[in-house]
């Protein structure tokens, strides 16, 4: 997989050949999945650095707090099957996908919410927090 990084001020732009144009990309909302009781337990980023896969829809973003240390983490992908009700019109859907994110607690665990998608995700998928002593890859 080969990832292109984005400051939070350039970004790669279509049609440039490779080379970076300045245009201004919002922060992520670093807190959005953080339940709000942990909140005051979570490392704060001060600056982040995003990465994107143009073969496929894929982003990993990682936040940095005033040490230059990681404490937040985010991923997602989405791989696509083409399928046929009638073997004449085809279609994509999603044969597998899984949204990851996670913050550094102050105690050094690391706070993890994960969903897959599986085959459509037309079961409801439902995500789950979970605890580890290390960031997610």
């Amino acid at each position: 997989m080969s990832l292109q990084t984005q400051t939070p001020l350039q970004s790669r732009c279509a049609g440039t050949n490779g080379r970076t144009c300045r245009k201004r990309e919002r922060e992520p909302d670093w807190q959005k999945g953080l339940p709000i009781e942990w909140r005051v337990a979570a490392v704060a980023p001060l600056n982040f650095s995003t990465f994107r896969e143009y073969e496929i829809p894929a982003s990993r973003t990682l936040g940095y707090d005033e040490e230059g240390q990681a404490c937040y983490y985010r991923h997602s992908y989405v791989l696509g099957e083409l399928c046929s009700d009638d073997d004449e019109e085809f279609y994509e859907h999603i044969a597998y996908g899984e949204e990851v994110e996670a913050w550094r607690l102050r105690d050094e665990r690391w706070l993890i919410w994960r969903i897959q998608h599986e085959d459509g995700g037309c079961r409801g998928n439902r995500g789950f927090y979970s605890f580890s002593e290390s960031m997610p890859r």
